[in-house]
């Protein structure tokens, strides 16, 4: 993405909002970069006002941290907090599992088969970006799917907040490696479709500690007071 695009028609803040998380999502903004305001304010051609409100709720969402007297950068993990928004999040998975049980659909399982499909067919090029926006589609409809709106909003929060993570893990993968993580969503797919509650929250488990591993293996994570 281009940061200096004209900023769409909406407040001033809201667009910077989603301009830079999308940024920071597509690895333009790397975890540790700083987020300089004078240079931010010339790039989007506004003044300092909205790009702090931006930047204050990013704060908020957790892809931003201020620095005391050195502005902000793109927030990076520490290994505490990765296993905590990783052990919430298998937490919340399973409770989509949950959920799905009697509202996964054949239409649901056919919208969901095509993604993972097409989620393999981008590993088999090697296509990274193509690989990791099927897996948040695939994940989006599992939670959909189980027609629980705040369910819905706080899964996405706490992917988000690792979202950028797992794009940077996956750039190291070989393309064996990244053959397999594509695979790992067939097999997930395939045991929710079972019916096998138990199973399918297990297999979620391990799905959400193998992505957090990959950060981690990545050495994406720094320690407190980095």
């Amino acid at each position: 993405m281009n940061t200096n695009d004209p900023l769409p028609d909406q407040s001033l803040s809201d667009a910077v909002v989603d301009r830079i998380r999308a940024a920071i999502w597509s690895g333009v903004y790397a975890p540790g970069d700083r987020l300089v305001e004078r240079r931010l304010a010339h790039e989007f051609g506004i003044s300092h006002i909205p790009l702090r409100e931006a930047l204050a709720r990013l704060t908020e969402e957790g892809l931003v941290e201020k620095l005391p007297r050195r502005g902000a950068r793109v927030a990076s993990l520490t290994p505490r907090l990765l296993e905590e928004v990783s052990s919430l999040r298998v937490v919340l998975e399973q409770f989509v599992v949950r959920r799905l049980k009697d509202r996964f659909t054949d239409e649901a399982h056919a919208e969901l088969q095509e993604i993972v499909d097409r989620m393999v067919e981008a590993a088999e090029k090697h296509d990274l970006v193509r690989v990791h926006e099927l897996d948040q589609q695939f994940h989006q409809r599992l939670w959909e799917q189980t027609d629980h709106a705040l369910l819905v909003e706080l899964a996405a929060q706490m992917r988000s907040r690792t979202s950028h993570f797992y794009r940077a893990a996956a750039a190291s993968l070989g393309p064996d490696e990244v053959r397999r993580h594509a695979d790992s969503h067939q097999q997930l797919l395939d045991v929710i479709a079972s019916g096998d509650r138990r199973a399918a929250e297990r297999a979620m488990q391990q799905h959400v500690e193998q992505a957090a591993q990959r950060i981690a293996d990545a050495q994406l994570t720094r320690t407190e007071g980095e």
